[in-house]
């Protein structure tokens, strides 16, 4: 008697905790009014952050109630990090907090970060406000442990010439000078071992032998250099002149060394022939000789990437003061520099360096034909990358050899500046068919971003936007993706209204140079309006749905529980059915008998 005692409760309790309401809805299962539809809200909603193995990372939110009333929140934390290695996570205050109307509260969350763990692990912590319908709001932060502090720096050094000046706006053939340059870092990691090299038979370098030295520049420092030359008094009659500056260098550890190649024109003032006492004096001849510039240059396709095919747009001026003849352009240098008669066999350019850059459809050789004085002629030039090419900043040598007015071959050399990026190769879409979505029902997308790229991408937040649509769980950090690698995300989108639904998907990631870069992804669904309920049928009594067979449809709880205490007790426990009355029919007559017929007796 005592176990079957026993087992009646158990059975009570059961049905008792079905019948409980759950967090947040109403026994109707239509979803309750929550604090953050009347004005209670968590900001930031997301934050990432990054530190040393063994640091602690602070994160501060901040808790507002513009709801109208006082409320009671319940603040707590959920963490996401390697079990056998779980991180430290503190959040003040923690548990009850009363927050009157149009009042703000800081929440104070740090994450110590174990000593033990690699680079690129990471803790995900979600911060909770509760009130007694369940949960408001918020907060997801991401912590990612970074590299030691005596890793080198990301990215690498790059110098560039900011600008230079020679003190004057012209220089005198046979006079001295001092040449300042402004040598700026634009790279991430610091240049060090810097050695600057002057090289040209025009000017004539003083006191140092061409050669200057910087001991270490920081990134996007600028610092100056001076070189004291000597013009030389060939060029009297001369507009400008040129000098060739090698620059060489090492990132911070010493390791990987970089090289890059400046040409400085110098503008010459003519000799005037005014003032002093008049004397006898020899006329100087001028010296005419051109000098090809490339003053302008770009590229049809932005980013550079390996395998991308692109034409390359070059300006080219002639700044000297003679005409240049038959000119003729050598992609990746090499054209032959020696200065004389032209001999037989016209300009060779096997020896250009063209093993990240190479010229489609044609050699390395460009024919320009004659350039005037003072003139500018445009050309382009289809390119490829090297499919093997690593994303950096590549210096590309183009050489300009061709003949003066003497006739007499000449050579210019020039250096431009080509940037190759591997960004990632992804695609977004459904891993699955999404089904049929619905006007003010909650559907799921199936979405995937899949790497198909031949290199690991790492990549950041995913996120999915619609206008006219309720989107709910649609952020969410991807990460690292090997090749063929794939991450799916299931959203939740409630329309508005039928018809086509665009949705907006955007993925953030930082490329190799450091910058900040964004994929975005449109895509449609389809929305059909909800159908209506049916109306019930007529007669039918709305408490006492049947399905058909007499049976109910629809019992509340305490119709379950009577029922089951009388099976218990031997009792009629099947479903009550509404009685229905029965219609009486007439028994009439046979013809010809007028007598009704009587019942027999029972049995």
């Amino acid at each position: 008697m005592k176990a079957k005692f026993l087992s009646i409760v158990l059975l009570i309790a059961l049905f008792l905790g079905m019948a409980a309401v759950q967090p947040g809805y109403a026994q109707d299962t239509a979803p309750t009014v929550g604090l953050n539809q009347t004005g209670v809200s968590i900001t930031p909603g997301t934050d990432a952050k990054s530190g040393q193995p063994g640091a602690v990372v602070s994160y501060t939110l901040t808790i507002t109630n513009n709801s109208g009333s006082p409320v009671t929140l319940t603040i707590s934390s959920t963490s996401i990090s390697d079990p056998k290695n779980p991180w430290n996570v503190e959040v003040s205050p923690s548990g009850e907090i009363d927050l009157g109307d149009a009042a703000t509260r800081t929440v104070a969350v740090t994450i110590g970060i174990p000593g033990t763990v690699t680079p690129g692990s990471m803790d995900v912590t979600t911060v909770r406000i509760s009130d007694t319908g369940g949960e408001v709001g918020n907060a997801v932060l991401t912590t990612t442990a970074a590299a030691a502090a005596t890793s080198p720096a990301p990215g690498r050094p790059l110098l560039v010439l900011d600008s230079y000046s020679v003190g004057a706006d012209s220089i005198k053939a046979g006079s001295q000078f001092d040449l300042t340059l402004r040598v700026r870092n634009n790279g991430q990691d610091f240049g060090r071992n810097v050695v600057l090299t002057f090289s040209g038979s025009e000017f004539m370098p003083v006191d140092t032998g061409g050669v200057r030295s910087l001991s270490e520049i920081d990134p996007g420092e600028r610092l100056d250099v001076v070189q004291p030359f000597i013009a030389s008094s060939s060029l009297f009659g001369v507009k400008y002149g040129s000098i060739t500056v090698n620059v060489s260098y090492t990132d911070l550890a010493g390791v990987a060394t970089y090289t890059e190649t400046f040409t400085i024109t110098i503008s010459l003032s003519q000799p005037s022939s005014s003032g002093g006492v008049a004397r006898p004096t020899a006329t100087p001849t001028a010296v005419s000789r051109p000098q090809l510039v490339v003053s302008n240059y770009g590229t049809d396709v932005e980013p550079l990437q390996p395998g991308s095919m692109f034409t390359l747009d070059l300006s080219v001026t002639n700044l000297g003061n003679a005409d240049a003849r038959t000119v003729t352009m050598v992609l990746g240098g090499g054209g032959s520099a020696d200065t004389g008669t032209p001999g037989a066999g016209g300009v060779s350019g096997g020896g250009g360096d063209l093993s990240t850059f190479a010229p489609l459809g044609s050699s390395n050789l460009v024919y320009l034909g004659d350039l005037v004085a003072g003139a500018t002629q445009k050309i382009s030039v289809p390119l490829v990358v090297n499919v093997t090419a690593n994303p950096a900043a590549y210096a590309f040598k183009i050489s300009f050899v061709f003949d003066d007015t003497k006739g007499v071959r000449q050579s210019n050399d020039q250096i431009i500046t080509l940037l190759v990026f591997q960004l990632p190769q992804v695609e977004i879409g459904f891993y699955r068919d999404p089904g049929v979505f619905m006007t003010g029902n909650m559907n799921m997308l199936p979405l995937q971003i899949t790497n198909l790229g031949r290199k690991s991408a790492v990549l950041g937040n995913i996120k999915v936007t619609a206008q006219n649509a309720d989107v709910t769980n649609n952020v969410s950090l991807v990460g690292a993706l090997e090749p063929g690698g794939y991450f799916t995300l299931d959203a939740n989108v409630m329309p508005y209204q039928a018809g086509p639904l665009d949705l907006e998907v955007t993925v953030n990631y930082t490329d190799d140079f450091n910058q900040q870069r964004v994929i975005v992804q449109n895509m449609s669904i389809e929305v059909q309006e909800m159908p209506a309920p049916e109306p019930m049928p007529e007669g039918q009594d709305p408490n006492f749905p049947t399905d058909g067979n007499g049976s109910s449809g629809n019992e509340n709880l305490w119709q379950k529980i009577v029922r089951f205490f009388k099976g218990l007790f031997g009792l009629d426990s099947s479903p009550s059915v509404p009685e229905t009355p029965i219609e009486e029919i007439p028994i009439e007559p046979l013809p010809g008998n007028t007598k009704p017929i009587q019942p027999g007796p029972k049995g």
